[in-house]
């Protein structure tokens, strides 16, 4: 017996990447090691090209 149709077409997921940063969910921004935003950490943000979720952008007229 083949495969459903839709698994045909299935790929292994890919591991989360590794961010320098994390959030800090008190003061609701990315932060480093340091403690200081990784939003002004300018290295950082050319290597992760970003530190803010864009959910939603794609599915709400309204976000613009």
């Amino acid at each position: 017996m083949t495969a459903p149709f839709a698994l045909q077409f299935t790929q292994p997921r890919k591991p989360e990447p590794v961010t320098p940063f994390t959030y800090d969910p008190e003061r609701q921004l990315s932060v480093c090691p340091d403690g200081s935003p990784a939003a002004t950490a300018y290295p950082i943000l050319l290597r992760t090209e970003t530190t803010s979720s864009t959910a939603g952008s794609a599915t709400h007229n309204d976000d613009d």
